[in-house]
């Protein structure tokens, strides 16, 4: 049985708000996918499925606006130096609405290149690319909310992020209904509501930001927002954040196009079960949040102990939750593939495929817990290194000597990747612990001489 402590208390009180804003991401995919998996063809279900996975490259290759943000702010936090929190927050808006500027005026060029990448069937080109130039339209609102959900994460405040998103998402549904159903616009209609829903989440986040703060930013932090310099101190220690997550954004689009090419029905099926596992992964990320808020509060009060503790606590929630959904989709996993479509082709798909779903929970959970621990820490360099060697030394080979088995063999080198991910990020967190090397040089010294515990026993 598990003995609940103060430590715990807190995880769940960081973690449970993560939680379901994180399940909101998803569950707005499978929301998409149910309805356009209802039309009668896979055409809008397709289109939907290669868009989502351009825009979600784009996207999600600026998670770094988040999870540097969080991993700066904890730190700054855990030092009690607020202003310094409060300034990491407003560079980095200043750096998303530069980013957004740039991806609405570029986007011509790389949803061609993108398209042209990925290769879809003839068929299903205009209606993604109806459906991604649409979505690009709320770049400003998307990159902007990354900034303040980074910032209320890093003080370990994820009520206002569970708000925002639950909200923005909430809407999206209500949105889809009335655009996708009423207005019978199918994949365009998907696409309008959420741009409309992620504007005025966005105001909601903003909105927030000043509720919350300490006290009302002066002239003094404007002045500093004009200098240059840090902006590019900023990018650069965001450098590596951007190539882990260029990286997997890649595997998930080499996965869509490789069960694209399988045939329409393989291409929605594998795509209403990849949601299914987004949904898991968001969930269990919510521990991964309160890794990130804990661990960087903790280095950065240069409290060794404490941040072992947490990482150990958050693990054993993470793997006991891991197991709970791994049980779930076992139990259930039949009367959601007929919630999610009436196609009896991609129904047939899914059951033939439905192992590596009941599997893909427990193998991938070791990697989100420890992607908090080292976006907390700012410990980004390990999460590329190790993000490579998973990609580009196990995921890819896997695939390319398994290609004959078909859709199994594309399952298993995503499934091995995600085990990769978490092996080699566990073997770097072991090595610097060994090393008392989460405090930099250093804070190495200072725990040896006083004796402190790695806690990696």
């Amino acid at each position: 049985m598990l003995k609940i402590n103060r430590l715990d208390h807190k995880i769940w009180g960081i973690a449970w708000p993560a939680i379901l804003s994180n399940i909101s991401v998803p569950l707005l995919g499978l929301v998409d996918a149910a309805i356009l998996g209802h039309l009668g063809t896979t055409h809008y279900l397709g289109a939907v499925a290669l868009g989502s996975a351009l825009l979600s490259f784009l996207y999600w290759g600026f998670g770094f606006l988040r999870m540097g943000t969080t991993g700066l702010v904890a730190k700054a936090s855990g030092a009690g130096e607020d202003e310094r929190a409060l300034l990491v927050l407003a560079r980095s808006a200043v750096l998303a609405i530069g980013l957004a500027a740039l991806v609405i005026l570029l986007h011509p060029l790389w949803l061609q290149a993108g398209f042209a990448l990925m290769a879809p069937r003839e068929e299903l080109l205009p209606l993604a690319n109806s459906y991604a130039s649409i979505r690009i339209a709320s770049a400003p609102a998307v990159l902007l909310t990354y900034t303040v959900v980074g910032w209320f994460i890093g003080r370990q405040n994820t009520r206002w992020p569970m708000l925002i998103m639950v909200s923005t998402n909430v809407l999206n549904i209500v949105l889809d209904v009335l655009f996708i159903i009423g207005l019978g616009l199918n994949s365009d209609g998907a696409a309008m509501a959420t741009v409309v829903a992620e504007y005025l989440g966005c105001a909601l986040a903003l909105w927030a930001v000043w509720r919350t703060l300490p006290r009302r930013p002066g002239r003094d932090l404007l002045r500093q927002l004009l200098f240059p310099g840090p902006y590019g101190v900023l990018l650069r220690g965001n450098r590596d954040l951007f190539l882990r997550t260029v990286t997997l954004l890649l595997c998930f689009a080499f996965f869509t196009a490789m069960g694209d090419k399988l045939g329409s029905e393989t291409l929605a099926a594998n795509s209403i079960m990849l949601q299914l596992l987004l949904l898991a992964a968001f969930a269990l990320d919510g521990f991964a949040f309160a890794a990130e808020g804990l661990a960087g509060n903790s280095l950065g009060a240069r409290d060794l102990q404490g941040f072992y503790a947490a990482t150990r606590r958050c693990a054993m929630w993470c793997a006991f939750s891991a197991a709970l959904i791994a049980l779930f989709f076992t139990l259930m996993h039949v009367p959601l593939f007929a919630l999610m479509t009436n196609i009896p082709e991609v129904r047939t798909v899914m059951l033939q495929h439905r192992g590596w779903l009941l599997v893909l929970p427990l193998v991938a959970a070791p990697s989100y817990l420890l992607d908090g621990v080292f976006i907390g820490s700012a410990e980004t360099r390990y999460m590329m290194i190790t993000m490579l060697f998973s990609a580009l030394g196990v995921y890819l080979p896997l695939w390319f000597f398994t290609r004959d088995w078909g859709n199994h063999g594309l399952w298993l080198a995503f499934t091995a990747f995600n085990a990769a991910r978490g092996a080699t990020l566990y073997y770097y967190y072991r090595r610097l612990s060994n090393k008392n090397g989460w405090l930099g040089e250093e804070g190495a010294q200072k725990s040896a001489g006083k004796g402190l515990e790695t806690g990696t026993s």
